[in-house]
């Protein structure tokens, strides 16, 4: 079974915010099981964005419901149902 459902993108992140902070506003809509905040190869920054994987679908459902354009650090974040990456996207 895939978890590409239960997984979250967040965009508009501050380069402030640590996982630890993401864990912690997430687990309002449910359990988390994980979150990862990329970094820049090249200068080791943080992006700006995350994912962040719930542990049920209705967990997944309600932070996309709640989060979706709440204010995080002085940025309104965007929670979506993450897309799975496909090969023919070219790198950025």
């Amino acid at each position: 079974m895939s978890n590409d459902k239960l997984k979250l993108f967040v965009g508009n992140l501050s380069f402030n915010v640590s996982e630890q902070r993401l864990q912690e506003i997430f687990e309002q809509a449910g359990e988390v099981t994980s979150v990862a905040i990329p970094l820049d190869r090249s200068t080791g920054r943080k992006r700006g964005f995350a994912f962040v994987e719930m542990g049920t679908q209705v967990a997944a459902e309600e932070a996309v419901k709640i989060l979706n354009g709440t204010e995080v650090d002085g940025r309104q974040i965007a929670v979506n149902p993450s897309q799975p990456q496909t090969r023919s996207r070219g790198s950025w």
